[in-house]
């Protein structure tokens, strides 16, 4: 492993673990949920993606009674609704989403489509094989995705034109030197770039070098979303938007009742709601709510992206901890999110407060980038909560008394392409198909303990504060 990815990563893991969970010895930690119940509220979404959402389809008027009941309708709840009716055509499938299809994250994010997972980007386990593996199998999804974006008739923008992680220290560039040249070796199409070669892509000088990954793109998230949303009906899924479900009884049928007081009898249930998970009572200790902020500018005139020398529409995210990441979209618009994550108590979903703290560090951030850009505003900026675990690693599975509960979750930060690669496995797990898969890390993976609050709440803030320590001595 990289020297300053395994810092970066043991930081990430025992600030908040071991801090966490000392002080989640308590007996209140046992008690916290009884006591601090996660509201079942809503934000909606306001990104600049937002405007491209697909029609809302009615709510749940009626009991009803169904073989798969899909929570969530983002990326991971449309894909399996895709994947398993086509694999069980015959099988009754509804997706109850609380607000509308790509509320959450599926569409908020900053639009980059990366390879691998996130605790393996950039960073070998103990077995390359697999590592391996794990690319090939997400570069060949982001092809499956344009594929699937012509079978639908819905252009969602994708263009697989690479990826770059821009490198900042020495440290960085050396670990990326050595990871590109492991990662030639085991066939993997992946490149290191000197200061030249990134500059004329993108055109900062702010970086001194890049690794860069030829299988990664960029997207419009909402119409990625509008992609699966069509694919899942066309399939024959049912899809219910502004249904939430209040309460979950598992049993060898689920009963799930919305808060409109409808009823829904299921033999299988999937979990798709992601950084929501927990205001069900699934995972609750498993995955930690962030929220994420991106901004994005108007239109730039040919002009403007000359002079700021961007030749290209490669996406690129930078090699700190608390990550910048930028898009440039097919109409000259600039993304720009990540820097200081936050976390509301309880994982509160707060609707507006946006911070202008975070959006003023978007800004200055665009500006160390791209000076001749002092002059052009932000057209929209918003917030969105991803689900992150503390080692980074992301789990796909089947739980419950009855193994009739099926889940995919611990994107953090990769799941525009993770998720419905998770869609695809989930649908395997449900016809009881788990050969393809029983290799790979991810499934039924345990994910580490996260405490309850107060702790999560203190663990998180002590987190962030040591990862802006150890930033500013870099």
């Amino acid at each position: 492993m990289p020297e300053s990815s395994n810092r970066r990563r043991f930081l990430k893991q025992t600030v908040l673990a071991s801090g966490g969970t000392l002080l989640g010895g308590a007996g209140l930690n046992q008690i916290s949920p009884a006591i601090w119940r996660e509201p079942m509220v809503f934000a909606p979404n306001r990104s600049y993606w937002a405007r491209s959402q697909p029609q809302q389809n009615p709510p749940l008027k009626e009991n009803i009674s169904v073989d798969v009941a899909i929570l969530g309708g983002g990326f991971t709840g449309l894909s399996a609704a895709y994947y398993i009716r086509s694999l069980s055509p015959h099988l009754r499938v509804v997706v109850l989403e609380a607000k509308g299809c790509g509320n959450g994250a599926s569409g908020r994010n900053g639009a980059m489509v990366l390879t691998m997972t996130e605790n393996r980007y950039m960073n070998f386990s103990s077995d390359p094989a697999i590592d391996k593996r794990i690319y090939d199998l997400t570069a060949e999804n982001i092809r499956n995705l344009s594929r699937l974006s012509v079978f639908t008739g819905i252009d969602c923008e994708l263009e697989i034109n690479g990826a770059l992680q821009v490198l900042l220290t020495d440290d960085d560039i050396q670990a990326a030197k050595a990871y590109v040249e492991q990662a030639q070796a085991l066939g993997m199409p992946v490149e290191f770039w000197e200061s030249n070669q990134l500059v004329a892509a993108i055109g900062s000088h702010a970086y001194k070098a890049a690794f860069f990954d030829p299988s990664g793109g960029h997207v419009h998230p909402m119409k990625l979303v509008h992609v699966f949303k069509a694919a899942a009906e066309n399939a024959g899924a049912e899809i219910y938007e502004n249904t939430i479900v209040a309460t979950v009884e598992e049993g060898r049928e689920h009963v799930l009742r919305t808060a409109d007081g409808f009823t829904i009898t299921a033999k299988a249930l999937v979990l798709a709601a992601n950084a929501f998970t927990s205001r069900l009572g699934f995972f609750r200790n498993s995955i930690v709510p962030v929220r994420e902020f991106v901004a994005v500018t108007p239109p730039l005139a040919e002009r403007q992206l000359a002079e700021i020398g961007w030749r290209t529409r490669v996406p690129f995210n930078d090699s700190r901890t608390e990550v910048f990441y930028l898009g440039l979209t097919v109409d000259h618009r600039i993304t720009i999110g990540g820097g200081t994550p936050g976390y509301h108590f309880n994982g509160a979903d707060a609707d507006g407060g946006y911070s202008d703290s975070h959006f003023a560090q978007l800004r200055r951030e665009l500006l160390r980038i791209y000076p001749p850009l002092s002059d052009v505003p932000f057209e929209a900026g918003w917030d969105g909560m991803i689900d992150w675990s503390l080692d980074e690693s992301p789990s796909v599975g089947c739980t419950g008394k009855y193994k009739n509960i099926f889940y995919g979750l611990g994107y953090s930060g990769h799941g525009v392409n993770l998720a419905s690669v998770f869609g695809r496995i989930i649908a395997d797990l449900e016809r009881g198909n788990d050969q393809p898969w029983k290799d790979y890390p991810f499934l039924n993976a345990g994910l580490k303990y996260v405490p309850n609050e107060p702790f999560r709440w203190l663990g998180v803030q002590a987190g962030l504060a040591w990862y802006r320590w150890v930033e500013s001595r870099v």
